[in-house]
């Protein structure tokens, strides 16, 4: 059975777009959130010499990132507030196209099943913040290609995507909030 949460609202995009400092601020606001697990999946690969991340095992990384973007949905189902995700089903379907690998039965169906509000906020690529870092090792070009897949990946699946505005951390949270209100 289709379950849509109306209150569920995913920010997504590529990488260094600044969506992770905008979700830390609704959460300073007191919304709840569900992180990314990208960040964490690559941390705990490497401290435990696991090879499943973006420059290792895709497919293995993928898997990873399903089993905790389906635990986060399901945690967060009898939150009656707006929660905010630093992404969601949708882009692993984008992750995907991305590193040429097909979408399995599996994920195509959770995202089929599992729906968030039908508006989603996209953070574009924005090269003017965009930094790299221990877990973040793309250049700009991939991330601007990681936007375009997972942009793509949300209109197949049926979204609504918004473009983030390029201003501050504040003037992105006024935008988005006043945008996020359940169907």
């Amino acid at each position: 059975m289709k379950a849509v949460h109306a209150n569920f609202f995913v920010l997504t995009g590529g990488p260094g777009a600044g969506k992770t400092s905008l979700i830390e601020a609704l959460t300073r606001r007191g919304y709840p959130h569900v992180e990314e697990a990208g960040r964490r999946i690559i941390r705990e690969q490497r401290q435990s010499g696991g090879n499943a991340t973006h420059d290792g095992d895709r497919i293995a990384y993928r898997e990873l990132m399903f089993d905790h973007a389906i635990e986060s949905y399901r945690r967060m189902t009898t939150e009656t507030r707006i929660v905010f995700f630093d992404r969601g089903l949708p882009d692993l379907s984008g992750y995907s196209q991305l590193i040429g690998a097909s979408v399995p039965a599996h994920i195509e169906r959770a995202i089929a099943l599992h729906r968030y509000n039908s508006l989603v906020f996209v953070a574009p690529p924005w090269e003017d913040i965009y930094t790299a870092d221990t877990e973040r090792r793309q250049g700009f070009a991939e991330a601007i290609a990681t936007h375009d897949a997972i942009r793509a990946a949300y209109v197949q699946a049926g979204y609504e995507p918004v473009e983030l505005p390029k201003a501050s951390i504040e003037s992105r949270m006024d935008f988005v909030l006043s945008r996020a209100k359940p169907l």
